[in-house]
């Protein structure tokens, strides 16, 4: 008689597991390759606005060749055709984006999620934002690549509805990353602004799909640093001194940005308010024609996201016209308080590079470059109040890291007096009015602080 083999039934039962494993483990891998696929989209999105923005600013300045006159019409025109378009045809496409973004990962109606992140809204994002700048709107990209980039992700993440506010927040902040080929402040950026807390189960997430852009943007573009390298230096003495006053201005600055911004989106009470929602088109002209006058008088310097000019300053090609961050700060609230579809990043930054211009006359010894970063982490951590963000991405842009001590005390003083005029943080109380607009019952809390 043949004795049983002890060995085949064990055998058999861990070729079973095995199967079982790799059964149960191909949902999960899928998944991962549909993240990884979306995160490649985001990257080509990024890039793809990035080359319709510089075309449309050049559409812009071939139109005004003949006369800057026509901005005076073409301007206003513009702005109104795209809040007619952001309205009527592309609903949840105006403003920056990031608070669309905000507003769909705190919703639990899927409807209104839905309709925040769908991608037909990134399609009018996309469409309208190059349109605005094509007219002349003081706006940037990199807002509405953050919408784009979780309209995306959260494309390929409806199969999971329980991770979708996670891949949400992963694919707007893989749009901040491609967009400024900066992919640790994407990260920081989710986490700072996008979802205010650290969520350890979505972190893998963010980070693999940071990377997917990233690389995408890298492939396609090469490796650049969004302003050029510099290599600035702030020497411990009285130099230091800028510091402070920068701090206090771009605080300043920014909180006013702010409050204006969320007191025009919430709505203005008495009759101008009445007015301005009765004819959101008209008031979008008005404030076209608020930006074409902001132009003219600048020598047509404000338009369009302000890269150039904020490069100019900062490698010191261009000493800066004293009156530039003035009209370009006037210029960016009369293209926000619109509607139009823009971003507030790029024009933030070059507001900033100009109030760290007035300063030089001052401190003669100080590099010029010193002072432009100085003043463009101020001002974008008054109108963000994202600390972290703006000093991180501001030394990302430029790899120049031995600036980052005076950047981040910069960072900390704008952000505690921005704080003492606005109160709210921009997104998180943009997000709050969408989220009260979009349903009658009371909005979740949205945390500001």
């Amino acid at each position: 008689m043949l004795e049983p083999n002890p060995a085949s039934p064990p055998s058999r039962t861990r070729l079973s597991r095995l199967r079982g494993a790799a059964f149960d483990a191909a949902p999960l891998w899928r998944q991962r390759l549909l993240f990884l696929f979306g995160g490649l989209c985001v990257g080509l999105a990024a890039v793809a606005m990035a080359k319709l923005a510089d075309w449309a600013q050049d559409v812009f300045r071939w139109v005004l060749a003949p006369s800057p006159l026509i901005a005076l019409v073409v301007t206003p025109l513009g702005f109104a055709i795209a809040i007619l378009l952001s309205i009527r045809v592309f609903p949840n496409s105006q403003g920056s984006g990031i608070p669309q973004v905000i507003a769909a990962r705190h919703t639990e109606d899927p409807e209104i999620r839905g309709a925040l992140v769908s991608l037909k809204t990134a399609f009018g994002k996309i469409l309208v934002m190059t349109f605005g700048l094509a007219c002349g709107a003081s706006t940037g990209r990199e807002g509405p690549t953050v919408q784009v980039g979780a309209a995306i992700m959260a494309a390929v993440g409806r199969l999971d509805a329980d991770r979708l506010p996670g891949v949400i927040l992963a694919g707007g902040a893989a749009g901040v990353a491609a967009a400024f080929n900066t992919p640790i402040a994407g990260i920081v950026f989710g986490i700072e602004e996008l979802s205010r807390t650290y969520e350890a189960r979505t972190s893998g997430l963010i980070v693999a799909t940071v990377i997917a852009a990233g690389l995408t943007a890298l492939a396609i573009q090469g490796d650049y640093t969004y302003f050029g390298t510099t290599k600035a230096l702030l020497p411990f003495g009285p130099g230091w001194i800028a510091v402070p006053i920068l701090g206090v201005l771009g605080g300043v600055a920014g909180g006013v940005f702010g409050r204006v911004t969320i007191l025009f989106a919430r709505g203005l009470p008495g009759r101008i308010g009445g007015a301005i929602r009765r004819h959101p088109i008209v008031f979008g002209g008005l404030c076209g024609l608020g930006v074409a006058l902001c132009g003219l008088a600048s020598g047509g310097t404000v338009y369009g996201t302000g890269y150039e000019e904020a490069r100019a300053m900062l490698h010191g090609t261009d000493a800066g016209n004293p009156a530039y961050a003035p009209l370009k700060f006037l210029s960016t609230v009369f293209s926000s308080i619109s509607g139009i579809p823009g971003g507030l990043f790029a024009p933030s930054l070059s507001i900033g590079a100009g109030m760290g211009v007035w300063l030089h006359g001052l401190f003669v010894d100080v590099p010029i470059g010193a002072l432009v970063l100085i003043g463009m982490v101020a001002y974008l951590t008054g109108a963000l109040q994202a600390p972290i963000t703006a000093f991180v991405i501001v030394t990302e842009m430029t790899q120049d890291h031995s600036m980052m001590i005076p950047l981040m005390v910069t960072a900390l003083i704008a952000d505690a007096v921005s704080k003492l005029i606005c109160r709210e943080g921009l997104y998180h109380a943009l997000a709050a009015t969408i989220l009260a607009n979009a349903d009658p019952a009371p909005p979740p809390v949205v945390r500001t602080a």
